[in-house]
């Protein structure tokens, strides 16, 4: 008998033609998120992807844990491979299952055949081994409707596979399926979030992260490294681009109104992100506003906002509720790190009364003191890169 993990994909099944694509890339994310751990055989038919270590000794118990952050896998199990043949799943299932029989109260088994040359249908498998499982576990009683423990046994092509109850997965589509999209994260709780709803849309995500020294120190700086690596054991590999921002800051500070000086800066930061966006093959922006939560993401702050930005701007937060978002980040272990009391450089300069229903046309007069090309070049040039896993 060896062990192996089974996974299904749920929303891939609706695909059409093109599904084959969509499950050759989640077989991709899945080796890549596996391959420092060993050798491990990817593959899949009839909706389930095996996973099968090829070497021994191999970290099982890791692997699953990552296979279950991988966005395009709805659930998955570790099962037992044994024969095709009754006698073997008869004697397997006890000993494997054994800490779940004992735990449970109640039972049922389901079988599917896909090898339609095995002996027995799946109603007989099922009938079969559930009096075997009742003879060997007495304390055990039979419930189809909502048992403690299903046992599962699939029939395929080389291998009879035995397994318990599933674990859910990280559901979604797999990322890279939807494109690239380039992410405006700040150190707070809302653009994490953002930046792993998005991926689980399928997108791949570059991140801009804007920092302004001698304002903001470098436990700022690795409070973003510290959250992007929590998505990342969801998303994948995240190009992070930190530009520096203090001098934009202290322009905009010097010569333009004070209540306008935050929808301003968001105005370059749409502007910066938009340039490496396009360099990055990026085809969307994504940013972690919630309408009216500030006073920079009301309509009219936020149709300014969108108007300094020539690609789509995606807000997975719009309608959801501090409560809401902060679910969400305790569950992708966010949340922890974004309270630390590191400020960012978007609760610098910020002012006492800032214009909640700004006129575009009175902000771009307001911004025309400035050479904008100029600064956001000279912020560019300042971009530092760095890859985070």
């Amino acid at each position: 008998m060896k062990e192996i993990i089974l996974l299904k994909s749920g929303e891939l099944a609706l695909k059409g033609l093109n599904r084959r694509n969509f499950e050759d890339l989640l077989m991709k994310n899945m080796r890549r998120r596996l391959k420092d751990l060993g050798s491990f055989k990817v593959t899949t038919a009839q909706s389930t992807f095996t996973v099968e270590p090829l070497e021994e000794g191999l970290d099982l118990d890791l692997a699953f844990e990552r296979l279950s952050r991988v966005f395009g896998i709805s659930a998955l199990s570790r099962a037992a491979a044994v024969a095709k043949d009754i006698n073997a799943i008869f004697e397997a299932t006890g000993p494997y299952l054994a800490d779940s029989l004992k735990a449970a109260s109640t039972f049922k088994v389901e079988a599917k055949r896909a090898d339609k040359n095995f002996p027995l249908k799946s109603p007989e498998i099922c009938s079969q081994l559930g009096s075997k499982i009742l003879q060997d576990f007495p304390h055990l009683k039979v419930d189809v409707r909502q048992p403690d423990l299903t046992i599962n046994v699939e029939v395929r092509d080389k291998y009879a596979f035995i397994r318990g109850n599933q674990t859910k997965g990280a559901g979604g589509l797999p990322v890279g399926s939807s494109g690239r999209a380039a992410l405006l994260i700040s150190g707070g709780i809302d653009s994490p979030v953002a930046a792993w709803m998005m991926a689980k849309r399928g997108l791949e995500l570059v991140a801009v992260h804007f920092a302004s020294p001698p304002y903001t120190g470098p436990q700022a700086e690795a409070k973003v490294h510290d959250l992007l690596k929590k998505v990342a054991a969801y998303s994948g590999r995240i190009a992070l681009f930190t530009i520096p921002f203090t001098k934009i800051q202290e322009e905009i500070s010097k010569n333009c109104p004070q209540e306008l000086f935050t929808v301003i800066m968001r105005r370059f930061m749409m502007k910066i992100a938009v340039e490496i966006a396009e360099k990055e093959d990026c085809k969307a922006l994504i940013t972690g506003e919630s309408l009216a939560q500030v006073a920079s993401q009301t309509i009219q702050a936020l149709a300014c906002t969108d108007d300094a930005s020539t690609l789509p701007v995606f807000r997975p937060l719009i309608g959801m509720d501090k409560e809401d978002v902060i679910k969400i980040s305790r569950k992708i272990e966010t949340f922890d790190i974004s309270i630390r009391p590191y400020e960012d450089c978007c609760t610098i300069f910020t002012p006492k009364r800032p214009r909640t229903r700004p006129v575009l046309k009175f902000v771009k007069a307001a911004e025309s003191v400035l050479d904008i090309p100029a600064l956001v070049v000279e912020a560019l040039e300042g971009a530092q890169l760095m890859i985070i896993r």
